[in-house]
């Protein structure tokens, strides 16, 4: 069997879920007793500080105008039940995911944007 190769390693995880990258990097936590998201490679000399927040909140300031769509995403993002969902979105601004990794927030963000809302990241 040939092995992969980064690049077809990075192909298949982009036809993934966020859910299922999710369960990846648990089964990656057992199999090899590390967390591949604390792994950081940074260029020497390189200061924490000048990267910006490791950590981020994604926040969804207004619905707008359709919010069914909205619903969706949050459930898909949080894994939340339909009225879990649709109240966390009537309450809004409400954050929908908190301490998380600027990529995944732009990620997350990106989402309920395609779904009419208006949403922070700070």
């Amino acid at each position: 069997m040939m092995a992969l190769t980064n690049q077809e390693i990075i192909e298949a995880l982009k036809e993934k879920t966020l859910l299922e990258l999710k369960d990846l990097v648990d089964l990656m936590k057992e199999e090899f007793g590390v967390d591949p998201s604390a792994v950081a490679v940074a260029a020497p000399g390189a200061a924490a500080a000048d990267e910006g927040p490791s950590e981020v909140t994604v926040t969804l300031e207004n619905p707008g105008t359709s919010k069914i769509p909205v619903i969706k995403a949050v459930r898909a993002i949080t894994g939340l039940g339909l009225k879990e969902a649709k109240a966390l979105v009537d309450s809004a601004p409400a954050p929908i995911k908190e301490n998380i990794k600027p990529e995944e927030a732009e990620e997350l963000k990106a989402q309920l944007e395609e779904a009419g809302a208006v949403v922070s990241v700070k």
